[in-house]
């Protein structure tokens, strides 16, 4: 999963990169950036979020990443000690732990309106094998 994250992550960044001459620009109200970056470079960042895992080090990639996005836009460095919560706040992002969630109950949503016969519902209501480790008792066969 490290890979699709990864991409998904470089994907955004070269999608930040392409916008700096907006993004970037001291000229421009915060506001203007805040849109645009909403917009156009968060979404690259968490296309196909609603399907990863509900990792810790999936959301704190994804929030470090957006973190050094938002800073550099805001023209905010970590030695002008601005929390992160008041950055986000100022700048008008909401954190990315929270948009996850949003993701993936919005498809959990999809996958319990869909008809019956689709492969979403069909794959979930999957019986997944158990299997025994000894003296560790029974554990859940995974697909990671």
């Amino acid at each position: 999963m490290t890979f699709e994250v990864d991409s998904r992550v470089s994907a955004a960044w070269s999608k930040w990169r392409s916008m700096t001459g907006v993004l970037c620009d001291k000229k421009k109200p915060e506001r203007l950036k805040s849109k645009i970056y909403r917009a156009i470079v968060r979404p690259v960042a968490m296309y196909g979020a609603e399907c990863w895992p509900a990792t810790k080090e999936v959301e704190t990639r994804l929030s470090v990443t957006d973190t050094k996005m938002v800073r550099w836009t805001v023209v905010v460095r970590r030695l002008d000690c601005i929390r992160n919560n008041e950055l986000r706040q100022r700048f008008g992002v909401a954190p990315v732990a929270g948009k996850l969630r949003e993701a993936r109950l919005r498809w959990c949503g999809h996958v319990l309106r869909a008809s019956g016969d689709t492969v979403r519902k069909i794959g979930l209501s999957i019986d997944v094998p158990w299997y025994s480790l000894g003296n560790a008792g029974l554990i859940r066969c995974t697909w990671t």
